[in-house]
């Protein structure tokens, strides 16, 4: 690096609302608005991934947390009587290596190649500029952007404004019916059945196992415990691998029942595997996993999905698809280097 971000970054002291295409009105987010996003993700689902959408738990726990300023962070463009777009960008409170600042949001599906997705991803990297600009921080800063891979139209976008891509992400899905292997934990472990007394622990395993993982920052108690608190998150159906009172190992389960007709079998979702760097290499996730799913077919789950870095150091892509893991689908993810 060559010096705290404020000084490497241009970006302007203020940003307008967005104007444009015709039609189109533009206005910041407010909590009042929860219900019309958690309806306008859905329809952005349907085309987009409608194996999944988010809670209308999520979206309110997104806009209320303490780092979020809804005026400066948020846009929402209304026409026709509707939603029909909105951009939230976020930049992630106690960065330790990456100052990040993430997009998330989209156009609602029936309003696409209308020029609204330009408007939006214009005021995404301008509004991701001016948080790294924002800090003082000598270390590297991203503007990072998400696109699932059917959506076509937003790929083309982000490679005409020539976003550099970065990285891809799998979608994985393990069939539950078929044989899941013996394997114990490595010696010096016991598995547990978390609780959630037990996640100030998890959260400091999950910060060492993902310490040298891209682009993963530590987690913070805010974030994590709004994480983990969403009445989607299963305690019961998580395993932990403990080393003395220490948490050597994790899989972590939430589980979606409102998503269990659009994708097509009961089942759960795996946001997070990890190991603690010292049992690494021991054979601890297989285990967990291979307990994991035991747990979930005792609880007449059908399948189990999770999402991977394709070029996780860890090997992560090999682990799951050596568990049974089948690759479904894929995400982008597009990054502005400062």
């Amino acid at each position: 690096m060559t010096g705290p971000l404020s000084a490497r970054v241009a970006a302007p002291a203020g940003l307008e609302l967005p104007t444009g295409p015709s039609g189109v009105s533009w206005r910041r987010a407010t909590f009042d608005d929860v219900d019309a996003i958690v309806e306008l993700y859905a329809a952005i689902a349907a085309a987009d991934h409608p194996e999944w959408t988010e809670t209308r738990e999520e979206v309110d726990d997104e806009l209320r947390h303490s780092w979020i300023d809804l005026a400066a962070d948020s846009v929402i463009a209304e026409a026709d009587g509707q939603v029909v777009a909105t951009g939230l960008q976020i930049a992630p409170p106690d960065p330790e290596t990456i100052v990040r600042s993430i997009a998330f949001g989209g156009v609602r599906p029936s309003h696409r190649g209308r020029g609204i997705g330009r408007v939006l991803m214009e005021w995404h990297r301008t509004r991701g500029r001016q948080h790294l600009a924002a800090s003082e921080l000598d270390l590297p800063g991203w503007v990072m952007f998400y696109v699932e891979e059917r959506n076509a139209s937003q790929l083309r976008l982000a490679e005409r404004l020539g976003l550099p891509l970065a990285r891809y992400f799998t979608k994985m899905k393990r069939d539950l019916s078929i044989d899941i292997p013996d394997l114990p934990l490595a010696d010096g472990l016991r598995l547990a059945i978390p609780t959630a007394a037990d996640s100030a622990r998890i959260m400091e395993a999950k910060n060492d196992a993902f310490r040298d993982h891209w682009g993963s920052q530590p987690s913070t108690e805010e974030g994590w415990t709004s994480m983990m608190e969403q009445p989607t998150s299963r305690f019961d159906l998580s395993v932990i691998a403990l080393d003395g009172d220490e948490v050597a190992g994790f899989v972590l389960t939430q589980v979606y029942p409102d998503d269990f007709a659009s994708q097509g079998y009961v089942g759960g979702y795996i946001p997070l595997v990890g190991v603690t760097r010292a049992w690494r290499r021991k054979g601890v996730a297989p285990a967990l996993l291979a307990a994991a799913f035991r747990r979930y077919r005792e609880e007449g789950h059908e399948k189990v999905a999770l999402d991977v870095d394709s070029e996780n150091p860890s090997g992560a892509l090999s682990l799951y698809t050596g568990m049974g893991f089948v690759p479904e689908t894929r995400s982008v993810a597009f990054v502005e280097e400062f």
